[in-house]
C-alpha cells in the first residue's frame, strides 16, 4: 500500500515544454517520438504538458508521439487550464475540450489549475474552476486534480484550506530555490506535506540553468562526481524529498533524455555527503549575476510590445565582458520583427506573470541601456 498518493508513480517525468524544434520553429515530432520510445522504454509513464504550451502545439505533439502509438493504458497524461488568458469563464472553461481534442486522450489522469500566483488566482474563483474541475472528475474525465504554483507560502496555505480536495500540487523545487527568498521552495514544499498532499516537481534544472551552471557550480560538481552531469545533481536532490509523485524534466533533446535516464531508471537519492555537496553548490551559485529568466514565456503572451523578454534575457546572461560585440549582434536577431527592450512601456504584465518573480523592467532597462 502507498504511503502517499503517487508513490508508486516512477519518479522521473517528461515536461513537454520544451521539445525539439526544426529551423522553422515547429515542434520536431519525429525527434520526440524517439524520446517518448527511450522514456517508455526505460519504464517511465508521466508527462506533462498544458493549454498554452508552445501556442498548442505542445499538446498535438503529446497526441502524435504518444497517444497515437501507445496503448492508453500504457502511460499517463497531465495538462492544465490557465484562466490568465481566458478572456471569459465559457473561454476558459473550453480549454479543457480543446486539450482533449488536441492530445486526443480520452480523459486526462491529472488535471491542473496552472500557475497560479498572487496576480490571478482570484480568477479561478470567479471563473468558477474548482467547481468546474470537480465536475470533470466525477464524470469520469479527470483521475486525478491539482493545481501549479508559484507564489509565496501564505497563499499556498490559504488555496490549501480552501480546496482541501485537490490530489496534488505542483512546485517549482531545485537546489537553487530552495532558500531563494523570492521561491521559497522549501517552505512551499513543507506546507504541502503539513496538508497531506503530494508533490510533482517543475523546474528541477531551473529552465536548464542548473543543467549548464557556473563554472564555479561546475568545479565543485565534477569534484565530487567527475562522471555525473549536472543535471544528475538537481533531478536527484529533487527526487530525493518525501512525498513526490514525479520530477518533470523538460527534456529538449534525444541526448538529454539519454542522460536523465541513466541516472533515474536505477534511482538513487542523495546520501549526506552528497547534500553536502549540493550545499557547496548552492553557495556557488550566490556569486551568479544572471537574470534567473526560466524562458516559460509566461511574460510575453500579453505583452503589448512584443518583446522577446527570455531571448533578450538569455543574450544578456551568455554574452559578458569581451563578447559584447557578439551580445548586440544576437540581441539584434533575438530581437528583428519584434519589440526591442527600449519598447518596455512599464505596463507591468510581465512582472505579474513571471513565475520567479524578476523585475523584468528594471531587467529591460539594463538591456536596453546596453544593446539598444
Amino acid at each position: 500500500m502507498e504511503k502517499y498518493f503517487g508513490e508508486s508513480v516512477p519518479n522521473l517525468g517528461f515536461g513537454l515544454m520544451r521539445l525539439p524544434k526544426l529551423s522553422d520553429g515547429r515542434i520536431d515530432v519525429e525527434q520526440v517520438k524517439t524520446m517518448v520510445d527511450l522514456f517508455m522504454d526505460a519504464g517511465f509513464t508521466y508527462f506533462d504538458t498544458a493549454y498554452v504550451y508552445d501556442g498548442g502545439e505542445s499538446e498535438k505533439a503529446a497526441k502524435a508521439a504518444l497517444v497515437d502509438r501507445y496503448p492508453r493504458e500504457s502511460y499517463t497524461i497531465a495538462t492544465k487550464l490557465n484562466a490568465s488568458v481566458a478572456k471569459s469563464e465559457v473561454d476558459a472553461k473550453m480549454q479543457f475540450e480543446t486539450s482533449l481534442e488536441r492530445t486526443g486522450a480520452g480523459y486526462f489522469d491529472y488535471y491542473l489549475l496552472h500557475a497560479l500566483q498572487r496576480g490571478n488566482y482570484k480568477l479561478y474563483d470567479k471563473y468558477h474552476l474548482w467547481d468546474f474541475v470537480r465536475e470533470k472528475k466525477s464524470a469520469g474525465l479527470i483521475r486525478h486534480y491539482g493545481f501549479s504554483f508559484h507564489a509565496d507560502p501564505q497563499l499556498l496555505e490559504e488555496i490549501l484550506n480552501a480546496h482541501p480536495d485537490v490530489d496534488f500540487v505542483q512546485l517549482q523545487i531545485n537546489y537553487a530555490d530552495w532558500e531563494n527568498p523570492g521561491v521559497r521552495a522549501r517552505e512551499c514544499w513543507e506546507i504541502a506535506r503539513k496538508h497531506g498532499k503530494s508533490v510533482t516537481i517543475m523546474e528541477p534544472v531551473k529552465g536548464g540553468a542548473l543543467a549548464d551552471p557556473i563554472k564555479d557550480v561546475v568545479d565543485v560538481l565534477k569534484s565530487a562526481d567527475p562522471d555525473a552531469s549536472p543535471a544528475s545533481w538537481a533531478i536527484r536532490f529533487a527526487a530525493s524529498l518525501d512525498g513526490i509523485i514525479t520530477v518533470l524534466s523538460g527534456m529538449s533533446n534525444v541526448e538529454q533524455m539519454r542522460d536523465n535516464i541513466s541516472f533515474m531508471k536505477q534511482f538513487r537519492p542523495l546520501d549526506e555527503s552528497e547534500r553536502a555537496v549540493i550545499d557547496r553548490a548552492r553557495r556557488a551559485l550566490n556569486g551568479d549575476s544572471s537574470i534567473p529568466c526560466t524562458a516559460c514565456r509566461y511574460c510575453t503572451a500579453g505583452c503589448p510590445m512584443n518583446i522577446p523578454i527570455p531571448e533578450i534575457f538569455h543574450v544578456a546572461n551568455h554574452q559578458r565582458g569581451n563578447a559584447e560585440f557578439r551580445a548586440k549582434r544576437e540581441y539584434t536577431i533575438a530581437t528583428t520583427g519584434k519589440g526591442k527592450a527600449s519598447d518596455c512601456i512599464e505596463c507591468g504584465q510581465c512582472e505579474r506573470a513571471c513565475p520567479q518573480h524578476i523585475d523584468v523592467i528594471k531587467q529591460l532597462k539594463k538591456c536596453s541601456e546596453r544593446f539598444d
